[in-house]
């Protein structure tokens, strides 16, 4: 019973989130997400936006005003990110952030060697990023569906380990840092056409909250209600 209680709180909240987004703020969102149960509502909203990036971020939400402080962190943040490295695809979901540099970007095809454009992107998202410490950052690797699944996993792994290794050489924490691969598993675009696979070719960043930051945003929160 307790199980099923999660996911329709968790199926309940997808629709609100999906429904409202045209008439939400980010920070408005932050408020909202939380509510149902955390990491539980997280992978069941992720999967059906079809977006697993949504879901891990909401997995990680505070909610409430507290989510709403965070929330409009977030915000500055991303605009910081969009001004800066115009490449990447910036979304800010909830009380995180999306980025996303496919791999005409960061990599060679077949490779997991930076190239020389990767590297100036990432430098400036390392400036950032020393900007807002109280964040962690889940680097996720991708591939496209040419090859055996067992080497597109490999390969989205390598991906994934390189960018982190990079960042940490830069001065990121290493502690603020998660990698995971998930090869041709989640492809966000279509594989059918050469642009699609491309485009499937990527790495992705959440950006999310760390207790630091969720401790701080909940004492601005206290502090504003009592006025």
């Amino acid at each position: 019973m307790k199980t099923i209680r999660i996911l329709l709180a968790g199926v309940s909240m997808a629709a609100i989130f999906l429904a409202g987004c045209k008439t939400m703020n980010k920070s408005q969102k932050g408020a909202v997400i939380g509510a149902a149960g955390g990491a539980a509502a997280g992978a069941v909203i992720g999967k059906a936006a079809g977006n697993t990036a949504l879901g891990a971020i909401i997995g990680a939400a505070a909610g409430g005003v507290t989510g709403a402080v965070i929330g409009r962190k977030m915000d500055k943040q991303a605009e910081e990110i969009k001004k800066e490295i115009p490449d990447a695809e910036v979304v800010r979901v909830g009380e995180g952030i999306v980025i996303e540099f496919n791999s005409k970007i960061l990599f060679g095809f077949d490779q997991a060697n930076l190239t020389p454009e990767a590297k100036a992107n990432l430098d400036k998202l390392v400036v950032i990023l020393q900007k807002y410490p109280d964040t962690n950052i889940e680097v996720q690797g991708h591939t496209d569906s040419k090859g055996s699944t067992s080497y597109n996993q490999k390969l989205s792994e390598q991906r994934a380990s390189t960018v982190s290794y990079y960042l940490s050489g830069k001065g990121i924490d290493a502690s603020r840092l998660k990698i995971i691969g998930f090869g041709e598993n989640l492809p966000k675009y279509t594989n059918d056409t050469e642009d699609g696979q491309a485009q499937n070719r990527r790495v992705e960043f959440l950006i999310s909250a760390n207790e630091k930051m969720k401790a701080e945003a909940a004492k601005e929160a206290e502090k504003n209600n009592g006025k």
